[in-house]
């Protein structure tokens, strides 16, 4: 069996000064691209995830999160339902606003994506600040949702996010 943080350490690149100077960015890319990585990571993932219990739908989290929710929803059983920047979903919408560093940015889920009492698992890549990930919580809270967790590939602990997710199960497989 493959040690998932042995295989991710040594796949998952680190990208000095990008998007802007002080910033160290986590490319996944590479992990994801490795067979052995895919693996471990799809592996990491769905033990994190059964271990919150039942699952009635995974959330990913435009737009990593699109690339790992999937495969935690297949591996489940269970259906996908995307968490989109403002003005992509095609039908009725339940939006959330939330900041960002300098700017304000908005997320939405179809107004039916989920039924009442639903146990959502929110995925995304990483864990930074936790406004986008609040917000998505915000979202199926007020779709009637039960959010079982929220999971995400890394998090950043310097910068706090995990403190806007308060009273939510939160599982990081990684921290840098």
């Amino acid at each position: 069996m493959t040690d998932f943080k042995q295989v991710a350490d040594r796949l998952i690149r680190a990208i000095e000064d990008w998007p802007e100077d002080g910033v160290t960015f986590r490319d996944i890319t590479p992990l994801l691209a490795h067979p052995e990585g895919l693996a471990a990571t799809v592996k990491a993932l769905v033990d994190a995830a059964r271990a919150l219990g039942p699952i009635d739908v995974v959330a990913g989290v435009e737009a990593r999160g699109f690339l790992l929710a999937p495969l935690i929803a297949e591996a489940l059983g269970t259906g996908l339902v995307p968490v989109r920047k403002a003005g992509k979903l095609p039908a009725a919408r339940i939006t959330e606003a939330y900041a960002l560093e300098y700017a304000e940015a908005v997320i939405e889920i179809h107004a039916d994506a989920v039924t009442e009492g639903a146990r959502v698992l929110i995925v995304d890549d990483v864990l930074a600040t936790g406004g986008t990930l609040a917000a998505a919580v915000r979202l199926f809270e007020r779709a009637g949702a039960e959010v079982a967790g929220a999971l995400v590939l890394i998090e950043l602990p310097a910068l706090g996010g995990r403190d806007a997710l308060a009273g939510v199960p939160l599982t990081a497989l990684l921290e840098y």
